[in-house]
């Protein structure tokens, strides 16, 4: 799908992937649309520098799902054209070391906002007959190692709504994208010791991409009309055996894994 003069709404878009791909599309003269928790004049002015045909910052808190009703509310006549569902949050560690709190918001972050503004959004891209979803899904979709219950519940969930979506949308002209992201240095990267490192030998993943690598390939994913973005090099290889020798995946983790 074309990115250039597209209105794309994006969460997360103050840091990480979210924003690298934000300064991508502004490149490619993208009208955008930002969800964030707070206004950021330096978020605007990095992006109207970039070349954006326009930039629209919206705020909400992905957590409250009044707070999302009243965005989607305040968006209604916007016509998007990309829904790049981003925003995320981590869990981590044993399950019952972990708060009720922080497990809802990983449930109301990763999913249900996702599907909430999906929800919203699509029925416009329907009847424009112009559309594409981006879910930001992970690696611990089908990577379930321990100490990942409620992040790879979260993540598994937004894996099996997208691909439900895109059969529901065959023979439209709207299409969804699921990106099965690796580890990436952004702020979550540098929480994986705190939330794992109690329980889990060797946490960080050298092999890590950056956000702007990500959100390139990204972006040739989106003008390629992909359905699904998997990674490369190693951790495509311990996706491979996750889905296909997950006895080999659960054994190579439990080694790393004490209590």
């Amino acid at each position: 799908m074309e990115i250039k003069g597209a209105h794309i709404l994006i969460t997360g878009a103050s840091r990480g992937i979210g924003r690298a791909f934000a300064k991508s599309c502004a490149e490619d003269k993208a009208h955008l649309h930002l969800v964030v928790r707070k206004k950021d004049a330096a978020l605007v002015k990095e992006m109207e520098d970039a070349g954006a045909a326009s930039v629209t910052l919206w705020t909400a808190d992905l957590a409250s799902p009044n707070s999302v009703a009243k965005l989607v509310e305040a968006m209604a006549e916007e016509k998007i054209d990309i829904l790049f569902n981003n925003a995320g949050v981590l869990t981590g560690g044993l399950l019952e070391k972990q708060s009720e709190e922080e497990i809802y918001n990983v449930m109301q972050i990763n999913v249900l906002s996702l599907i909430q503004l999906t929800r919203a959004f699509l029925p416009g891209m329907l009847k424009r007959k112009r559309g594409k979803i981006v879910n930001n899904a992970s690696v611990a979709a089908v990577m379930h190692f321990p100490g990942g219950t409620t992040y790879c519940a979260s993540k598994a969930a937004v894996l099996a709504f997208t691909e439900c979506l895109k059969n529901e949308l065959h023979g439209t002209k709207v299409s969804t994208l699921t990106l099965v992201t690796p580890t990436i240095k952004t702020g979550m990267y540098d929480e994986l010791v705190d939330k794992y490192g109690k329980n889990f030998d060797d946490v960080k993943d050298q092999n890590a991409l950056s956000p702007q690598t990500y959100a390139k390939m990204i972006r040739e994913a989106v003008l390629s009309d992909l359905t699904i973005l998997e990674p490369q090099g190693l951790t495509g290889v311990g996706l491979k055996i996750a889905k296909y020798i997950p006895q080999l995946f659960d054994w190579g983790t439990r080694k790393k894994f004490h209590r």
